[in-house]
């Protein structure tokens, strides 16, 4: 016996044209039919528990045929209410239908063509990294922008960091609010009076070491990137104040735990600068201009090992800048000091050899007049020559040293060779000390 009404077998089946269907038959199909109806029941509950749901909807049986490989019911939605229609088929036999809706073809045919809706798509972008936003069409551009400083006006903003733009009275908001906390803002400024305490070494060493290994710095980066630039800028004639700077630069570069590589374009300049300045420290002791330069000069060169996979044009740009000074004879000495030691540091042997040594022959007549005994400027021209000699020395390593006895002088034969490669000057340098060896390198024997 079946729940199922069997009158409904039957009717079902008069309107498909089967007239007089047996009893056993409408018994069996009502069976099969109240079967189906429970399984398609069961998997539209799964649907609506899975939904987290207690209401079954129209969609969870749709989507209940759909598994079950059934063509889905059409013109059923949830998001509008069925309207039922009531026809009697006789006294006592009522059916009941869904409503359809009459439509005027002609105004359906006339009717514009609805917009196409757009594909569902997701895109990201980098709002901000390390606190810099980026110059792309998803974020907001101002003409205005690029003079914007990160740190934010107000009357709780911290005025050591707003200075550091040189407009700090310019009221105008950043496009990125960039702000920091009170515990980084103390630590900024303890770190940079650290740095630039003469009285106290410990307190510097103290601030060089945190600023080296300290992780958690990633905000303050722009901001002290920002003091070295300022600092360079304003202390020119200061030794100290410079030769700090650059210590805090290579304790930046030294940390593991910063993201330096966006500001190295703005790190650059300063070091530069403190390489091959015109005048660095005013009137500074000889040998702390040149220790400048030297500390200086390790530094390009660890920004160009560590920082040219990121950007392959660095090393050329270096380069080019530290050659261009080089072969200025307007330039003082200090800067042609600055520039030697600087191509070595950023290139090693190899620059030394395709860009020093073919331009030393036009170089040794300015070096002449440097080094005469009337010239002010002696001591100077003579530290450019002692580091000409420490950078040609380079181009004999990892060569195969000459056997005892064999060449232990520099013959007339090799000076002449030599003076004709390099000039007199730094040719009878090198015989007097008798460098066969390295002779040999800068001839390419």
């Amino acid at each position: 016996m079946s729940v199922w009404n069997p009158d409904n077998i039957r009717d079902v089946a008069e309107s498909v044209g089967i007239a007089n269907l047996n009893n056993d038959v409408t018994e069996n199909l009502a069976r099969d039919v109240e079967y189906r109806i429970a399984q398609v029941l069961e998997e539209a509950l799964k649907f609506m528990r899975h939904s987290k749901r207690t209401l079954l909807t129209t969609q969870d049986v749709a989507l209940a045929l759909r598994v079950l490989d059934v063509e889905p019911l059409y013109g059923y939605e949830s998001s509008r209410p069925l309207r039922f229609g009531e026809a009697s088929l006789g006294p006592g036999q009522p059916l009941f239908y869904v409503e359809d809706e009459e439509v005027d073809f002609e105004k359906l045919i006339n009717a514009p063509l609805p917009k196409v809706p757009r594909e569902i798509s997701f895109t990201a972008h980098w709002l901000a990294v390390e606190g810099v936003q980026p110059s792309i069409p998803q974020n907001p551009t101002s003409t205005d922008s690029r003079n914007l400083e990160l740190v934010s006006k107000g009357s709780n903003a911290n005025p050591n960091l707003a200075a550091m733009s040189g407009n700090a009275n310019v009221a105008v908001k950043p496009l990125v609010k960039h702000i920091l906390s009170k515990e980084l803002q103390l630590y900024f400024e303890k770190v940079c009076n650290a740095f630039l305490d003469e009285s106290s070494e410990e307190y510097r060493t103290s601030g060089y070491s945190s600023l080296r290994e300290d992780p958690g710095l990633h905000q303050l980066v722009p901001y002290f990137v920002q003091f070295i630039s300022e600092k360079v800028t304003h202390s020119l004639k200061d030794i100290f104040a410079l030769t700090q700077v650059m210590h805090m630069a290579e304790a930046l570069i030294q940390n593991k735990s910063l993201y330096v590589d966006p500001y190295v374009a703005s790190l650059v300049p300063p070091v530069l600068t403190c390489l091959i300045g015109r005048q660095l420290g005013g009137n500074a002791d000889l040998a702390e201009q040149f220790a400048l330069r030297d500390l200086a000069a390790s530094l390009l060169g660890l920004i160009a090992k560590k920082y040219s996979h990121s950007s392959h044009t660095l090393k050329p740009r270096l380069a080019r800048s530290c050659l261009k000074n080089f072969l200025d004879p307007a330039k003082p000495f200090g800067t042609h000091y600055g520039a030697i030691i600087g191509l070595h540091a950023i290139g090693g042997p190899d620059v030394v050899r395709e860009l020093i040594l073919p331009n030393l022959k036009l170089y040794e007549q300015l070096l002449r007049d440097g080094l005469s005994d009337d010239n002010p400027r002696k001591p100077e021209a003579e530290k450019v020559l002692v580091a000409l000699l420490a950078v040609l020395s380079t181009l004999q390593d990892g060569r195969v040293h000459l056997a005892n006895g064999h060449g232990a002088i520099v013959t007339d034969e090799l000076r002449d060779r030599l003076s004709e490669k390099i000039g007199g000057l730094i040719a009878a340098r090198i015989a007097d000390a008798g460098e066969v060896q390295l002779a040999h390198a800068i001839l390419g024997d």
